[in-house]
């Protein structure tokens, strides 16, 4: 009763607040980096690949391998080696403008227009934060976990609130710097931020439970038990992976990731080249961050019950109707472009039917990401439930890696297919292809739905 009682320890709020500081450096530059990447000259398919397959398969895969590299070296110095590449690579990302060696197009072109040594520039500078954010998530989560005593749950609710306040915070500052600037500068926010999650852990954070940890270390050689390296990590994959539950569920998990990876490819896409010439992505993705800070006890209050398989069915389904919004603009009213007033603004409705999908995205993951954890840990063969949950990322990996490519061909080849430009330099799209283009979106994550149903059935004979 006493441990209640106490307050979580320093190491919980410092890495908190690294969390907050990190998360508001990446969502500075998430929601406009592939518009930015387009205006800067790398062409239609490059942005969404770089921006999706790359930096998100980066971030979500690698923690396998970085998460268990942090923790042989510890917490404490991988952050700080991680903050250190992540402000190279914002840097890097800002300085093809700053520099003076190209000027951002008012719109994005369908070929590859600048030099090799740019494009080389800003692919290392998408991997310097890739690989770097990898580390920071078991840093960070493992430290949450490592004070969190007793009170996982508060102290998982706090982390995952940290995480969307730093969202809001970083898309809010963004907005400032851009317009003030120019859409460069959102790489000189990500680069703050960094710095400044750099002297917090260098001043404040301290790696948890160090006694503990070197205990363990002393315990497990005299049981003999082999310390992790790479080899291991990667028989350990094979293991999961071979097994068929798991993987079938990463197969059939995937559309749904496929399709929140959108939030940051096709939708911001849709904004910039076809409904406005100057779009305010970072204020309209904050749609997501919003619904997940009002609605998250409540959902869990109100579904929190549902076994994990109907609920990742739900949220599959709502992320399908999500897209499906999207045809009400142009079957209902057929100008995708027609001013709305929505919270004060006037907006396109193309760009508030895009905002519902943003916000409706967000539902979607409320129903299926925390309960994917649980039903990842009930596949898992007796025993081995910590070892499956340690890849429990991998059906966000492939849905980003996929989305690269896949976004940008449904909305390059398919939706914007017989378009043709105006004087504004914004496409006017065939509303038909339009359509088939959203409906595609649509059928991927009732699909998904279905997927997960038959998935469950097929694993419920199997226990029979």
């Amino acid at each position: 009763m006493e441990e209640n009682k106490k307050g979580f320890p320093m190491p919980f709020w410092t890495a908190n607040l690294t969390e907050l500081f990190e998360r508001s450096a990446y969502y500075a530059v998430a929601s406009f980096l592939v518009i930015y990447l387009g205006q800067l000259g790398l062409g239609e398919y490059w942005p969404s690949i770089l921006s999706s397959t790359v930096l998100w398969g980066l971030i979500y895969f690698l923690p396998i391998l970085s998460g268990t590299i942090a923790d042989q070296v510890g917490f404490k110095r991988a952050l700080l080696v991680a903050f250190v590449l992540m402000a190279i690579g914002y840097f890097l990302n800002g300085t093809p403008v700053w520099f003076g060696f190209t000027t951002l197009s008012q719109t994005i072109e369908p070929e590859v227009t600048v030099s090799a040594g740019i494009v080389l520039t800003v692919v290392l500078g998408v991997l310097l934060i890739g690989i770097g954010g990898s580390v920071i998530k078991p840093c960070v989560s493992g430290t949450v976990q490592k004070t969190a005593s007793n009170r996982a749950t508060l102290a998982f609710a706090i982390f995952y609130m940290t995480i969307n306040i730093g969202s809001l915070l970083g898309r809010f500052i963004s907005w400032a710097i851009r317009t003030k600037f120019d859409l460069s500068y959102i790489f000189a926010v990500g680069t703050a931020f960094c710095i400044i999650s750099f002297l917090v852990v260098l001043f404040l954070y301290s790696d948890p439970d160090d006694l503990a940890k070197k205990h363990a270390r002393l315990q497990a050689a005299a049981e003999g038990k082999p310390k992790k390296s790479v080899g291991r990590i990667l028989l350990d994959m094979v293991v999961v992976l071979k097994n068929l539950r798991f993987s079938l569920f990463l197969v059939v998990s995937t559309g749904f990731w496929f399709l929140y990876n959108q939030v940051y490819n096709i939708v911001p896409l849709y904004w910039k080249k076809v409904l406005e010439t100057d779009p305010a992505v970072d204020i309209y993705t904050t749609a997501n961050p919003f619904v997940i800070v009002f609605f998250q006890l409540l959902i869990t209050r109100l579904f929190g019950k549902l076994k994990p398989v109907r609920s990742i069915i739900i949220g599959n389904i709502i992320v399908g109707l999500s897209m499906l919004i999207n045809l009400i603009p142009i079957y209902l009213v057929r100008d995708i472009r027609l001013d709305t007033d929505i919270l004060f603004a006037i907006l396109p409705i193309g760009s508030v039917m895009g905002i519902a999908t943003v916000g409706l995205i967000a539902f979607g993951e409320l129903f299926t990401a925390p309960r994917s954890y649980e039903y990842i840990g009930a596949l898992a063969p007796r025993g081995k439930e910590g070892l499956f949950l340690g890849y429990a990322n991998l059906p966000i990996a492939m849905g980003a890696i996929i989305s690269g490519f896949g976004g940008a061909a449904i909305f390059n080849e398919i939706m914007c297919h017989n378009s043709t430009q105006l004087p504004n330099g914004l496409l006017e799209l065939d509303p038909t292809w339009n359509a088939i283009g959203w409906i595609i979106l649509m059928v991927i994550g009732f699909a998904s739905a279905l997927g997960m149903w038959l998935f469950n059935r097929w694993l419920s004979k199997q226990v029979d």
